[in-house]
Formats: C-alpha cells, sequence, structure tokens
C-alpha cells in the first residue's frame, strides 16, 4: 500500500516522503489541478518543468468526458495525459455540493444532471471507488459530501453521519495494490467535537492518508486555521494529511505550520489565466497599465520562462492583445512559485528555522491584496 514517511519536524510542522507505485513525492506537496485531463494551458512537459511531482484530477467531469471506460481502454489517466507520475483523483464530493441545484442526495449517493448536456447520472460511494480505479488512480478519495458554509450544528451532523457511512462503503469497494492508496476524508464544518468525531471514525476504519475537508468554503483564513489546531492533532501521525483546495501563499504556509503536507487549488493556475501573478514581492495584475513600459522580470528570483525570458512589459501586452501566450506564461510562473514555495518549505523544516523562514517570505510581500 502507499506509505508516508515524516524524515523532520519543526514544530508542527513536517517534511516527509509519500512513497507511492508511480513514484515518491516530497513533502509537503501542492498538486496542480488538471481536473478533465490536463492542467490548463500547460503541457505535461511544462507542469513537470514547474518541479510538481504529483497533479489532481476529478472524478466528476472525468466520468461525464470522456469516460471511465473509455479513459480505461487508452491505458489509464497516466497514459491518457502523458503523466507517468502518481495521480490523485477527487472523489467528486465538492461537484455534489457546488451543483445542488442540479442534484438530488439520499443515503446510498446521489443522482445529479451534467452540467454539460443535462444527462442524468449516478453517483455512490462504490460507483466513485470504481471509476477511480478505471482512472488508475495512484490516490483514490473516498465519496463525501462536502458540507457547505454555513451550517448549523445539525446540519454539520447529519452531513457529517452521511460522509462516515460513506467512507466505509468506499473503504469496501477500494482494491488494495501495491503503492496505492485510498484516503479519508475528515468534515464536520467549523464544530470541533464534529471534527474529532469524524477523525476517530476514519482512523478506526483505517486509511492510507486523511484529508481534511469542508474548508475554504467561505469560512475565512482565520476560522480555517482554528479548524486545523483542533484536527491535526487527531489524526495519526504516521499517515499523509492532505488539506483540499487551498489555496493562498499564504494559507500554504499557515497550513503547513500546523502539519499539512499536501494541497491543491485552482487558484495558481486560474489566476495565471486571468493575468494575476503570485510573486515574491505580492501579486500583481498584469493587466494594469503601469506594467506596459516595465522592463523588469515579473519576479527577478523566479527561474521559469515567463521570468527569465520576458519583461513585464511584454506580459501585459500579451493580455491586453488577448494572446494566449499570456495565459500559458502565467499560469507556469504561478505553479513554480507554488512549488518552490513547498520546497522553500521543506527546507526551512529540515534546517529547524521554519518561523523565521515563514516570517521572510511573507516580509517580501508588499501587499497581500491583488494590485489594482
Amino acid at each position: 500500500m502507499l506509505t508516508y514517511q515524516a524524515v523532520a519536524t519543526d514544530g508542527a510542522a513536517r517534511a516527509g516522503i509519500l512513497h507511492t507505485a508511480h513514484g515518491d513525492v516530497e513533502t509537503p506537496v501542492f498538486m496542480p489541478v488538471g481536473t478533465a485531463g490536463t492542467v490548463k494551458a500547460m503541457t505535461a512537459d511544462a507542469v513537470r518543468a514547474t518541479g510538481a511531482r504529483i497533479v489532481l484530477g476529478n472524478t466528476y467531469h472525468l466520468m461525464l468526458r470522456p469516460g471511465a471506460n473509455r479513459v480505461f481502454e487508452h491505458g489509464g489517466l497516466h497514459r491518457f495525459m502523458d503523466w507517468p507520475g502518481p495521480i490523485l483523483t477527487d472523489s467528486g464530493g465538492f461537484q455534489i455540493m457546488s451543483l445542488s441545484k442540479l442534484r438530488k442526495m439520499d443515503a446510498s449517493g446521489v443522482t445529479f444532471q451534467s452540467h454539460i448536456d443535462g444527462s442524468t447520472h449516478r453517483l455512490t460511494p462504490r460507483g466513485s471507488i470504481e471509476i477511480q480505479n478505471k482512472l488508475d488512480a495512484t490516490i483514490t478519495m473516498a465519496l463525501d459530501e462536502c458540507t457547505p458554509f454555513p451550517a448549523t450544528l445539525e446540519q454539520a451532523q447529519a452531513s457529517l453521519e452521511l460522509s462516515m457511512r460513506w467512507a466505509t462503503e468506499s473503504r469496501d469497494a477500494f482494491v488494495a495494490r501495491p503503492g496505492y492508496g485510498l484516503f479519508g476524508i475528515v468534515q464536520g464544518s467549523i464544530f470541533p467535537d464534529l471534527r474529532q468525531r469524524s477523525a476517530e471514525a476514519l482512523t478506526a476504519i483505517g486509511f492510507e492518508g486523511y484529508a481534511v475537508g469542508g474548508l475554504a468554503v467561505g469560512e475565512g483564513q482565520a476560522a480555517m486555521f482554528e479548524v486545523l489546531d483542533y484536527t491535526v492533532p487527531c489524526l495519526p501521525a504516521d499517515k499523509a494529511r492532505y488539506l483540499m483546495g487551498v489555496g493562498t501563499p499564504d494559507d500554504l504556509i499557515g497550513a503547513v505550520q500546523r502539519g499539512i503536507d499536501m494541497f491543491d487549488c485552482v487558484m495558481p493556475t486560474r489566476a495565471g489565466r486571468t493575468a494575476r501573478a503570485y510573486t515574491s514581492t505580492g501579486v500583481f495584475n498584469l493587466r494594469n497599465a503601469r506594467f506596459a513600459d516595465d522592463a523588469d522580470p515579473l519576479d527577478a528570483g523566479c527561474r521559469c520562462p515567463a521570468c527569465a525570458r520576458h519583461s513585464r512589459a511584454y506580459l501585459h501586452h500579451l493580455f491586453r492583445a488577448d494572446e494566449m501566450l499570456g495565459p500559458m506564461l502565467l499560469t507556469w510562473h504561478n505553479l513554480t512559485y507554488y512549488n518552490d514555495l513547498m520546497a522553500g518549505l521543506r527546507r526551512a523544516i529540515v534546517a529547524g528555522d521554519l518561523a523565521e523562514h515563514a516570517a521572510r517570505v511573507r516580509a517580501g510581500w508588499q501587499t497581500a491584496k491583488e494590485d489594482a
């Protein structure tokens, strides 16, 4: 089975190695989101050049198009998308929440309408696991209900009970293979007792890793960090910990300091397509007119092609001219920044100076808000 090995700690933070059937992954790690079998605006070689060693795919989107059977017939998602490294597949739970107007949920699963053509589909815990198996996901996620925010205690408790039932069914359906693993997902909204109950229930079932779900859905950073403060200590120390759908660079630093090992988020790729760049000195909007004659590189310390070969003025021009190269270069940059941020945090954990390193990184950001 897939295993996690911690190699260094600094407070609650950990540096480790995830041993998988498709290669080892050093943690903490950021996973670029390749929802439909591609990281938008990037070739697989470009994604690898950013430093990424594991990517994320999505069960909901892939089951609708091109279909799990078709991916299976073409050798699985690794071969289909030219990514021989590890792939984690989201079970579809978040889409169940976000597409609430198109779905009907019951105790055994969810019936929903495709957002593509309106066709009706059924997703159950067993069905989700079987689809992810056909995709050949290195890391499979248990099907859960991502509890919306805000939620009352009663709503969060009902959602939690459904997710824990589905976690058991997902575990029963998973086919164990060397180097593959199934992750359970902790739910419970912002209620400490529910988060503890969820963590204890999942640990009793037994998974190869544990995700913290139901965050970055509107609760704010302070509440998210508070949930991590009382949730992470409830999780097994010898298993990987994954914070789903997070987040900004500051979110990542804070979560690593609280013991999280793995992250995914559409933020760096989505930002890259809309002219927003994450840099060591803040967040820039390259459409801003002040960059029109700026001959400086976007981020002088960055190794990506956007920074090493082009000026801010050129990137500004590409977006003003609606040239597709603009989103490509800026997505490449943002993913490089995120992966280099993770690598820096890992080195700091090993060196035992994470707090000092985090303070230096944060001090380098001239503003926490997007440049107007």
